[in-house]
């Protein structure tokens, strides 16, 4: 893979990563002021696409080695 393309998919993640602390800090803010359980469970599966997503680009930036 060149540099660049791993330079890009470094800066995607580092945005999901960032996206993902932001769904955390927004679902606990909406726990804290008693919003309905829906709308709570709603971002917590916005939350883990986001997440299962830093998955998939971090495992292209670290490939599997087979020792």
């Amino acid at each position: 893979m060149a540099d660049q393309d791993q330079v890009e998919l470094k800066m995607q993640a580092a945005k999901l990563r960032h996206e993902h602390a932001d769904y955390d800090i927004a679902i606990q803010a909406m726990i804290e002021t008693g919003k309905d359980a829906i709308s709570v469970q709603r971002m917590k599966k916005k939350k883990l696409f986001i997440k299962d997503r830093l998955n998939k680009l971090e495992n292209q930036i670290i490939p599997d080695i087979i020792a």
